[in-house]
């Protein structure tokens, strides 16, 4: 008789502090999944791996890492114990649009912690994972980076560049046909980090609608962009196509 031996497999979630990342995370760990979380507190990192490893029984560990420290960046991928199957980037800083407008210092940690960091490190794992010749990576953008509006053009700039990124990326990566790149596009998702905006209900999505989404695309239809909320993408098409002497009239 043959037995046939289950191999578990490796997740990484950097930002793994965040309501989406700590979602993200429990919904791979209970399918099986080994965990290892990277942010830049480890404190509350570990407080979301006991979380995970309570509710599922699987091995879940911590990894510090500052995303805007660039030269922590690929001692950081080489001290991991194993390169993961698939890594998630949930990183991100909203900030306050009025503030970056005249704080310099502020809105570059916005442009930097959305884009820049983003960018530097899934492209170093897309290097390893061409290597191997396997791999998943998932990036979580947003609608915002659809198009500017005067709210939040910061922010949103910013994920327009992860997206454009990730587009690019995953062009790329096509080409070797091993690695495969995901850009997750939500819309509002009640974090801590909308705790203080007002959010319209049918828009609005919970951490575990996003997490769960991240799974079915990453690792079951294995698509590669997607909206979370349907109805974010026929919304987003009619922004998009909006002529821009009628955009500019809208208080967006």
């Amino acid at each position: 008789m043959t037995v046939q031996m289950t191999v578990q497999k490796n997740l990484l979630i950097i930002g793994g502090t965040s309501d989406i990342g700590h979602a993200t995370a429990l919904h791979y760990a209970q399918a099986g999944w080994r965990i290892f979380l990277a942010a830049r507190d480890a404190g509350a990192a570990q407080r979301n791996a006991d979380d995970i490893a309570a509710r599922t029984g699987v091995g879940v560990s911590v990894h510090a890492i500052d995303v805007l420290e660039t030269d922590q960046l690929a001692p950081f991928i080489a001290d991991l114990p194993v390169l993961p199957d698939t890594v998630v980037c949930v990183v991100g800083e909203l900030g306050e649009q009025k503030r970056a407008e005249a704080d310099l210092a502020f809105a570059t940690v916005i442009l930097r912690t959305n884009f820049e960091a983003p960018c530097l490190l899934l492209g170093l794992f897309a290097e390893r994972f061409q290597e191997r010749g396997s791999g998943t990576i998932v990036g979580v953008s947003s609608v915002a980076g659809d198009r500017g509006r005067a709210s939040n053009y910061f922010y949103g700039a910013a994920k327009a560049g992860f997206s454009q990124f990730l587009s690019g990326l995953r062009n790329r990566m096509a080409l070797c046909g091993k690695v495969h790149v995901v850009t997750v596009k939500p819309g509002f998702v009640r974090t801590r980090m909308t705790a203080a905006m007002k959010l319209p209900g049918l828009l609005t999505a919970e951490p575990a609608k996003v997490g769960y989404e991240i799974y079915r695309a990453a690792e079951e239809s294995r698509r590669d962009v997607i909206y979370v909320g349907q109805l974010w993408r026929l919304v987003m098409m009619v922004i998009r196509a909006m002529p821009e002497k009628i955009f500019k009239r809208l208080r967006l």
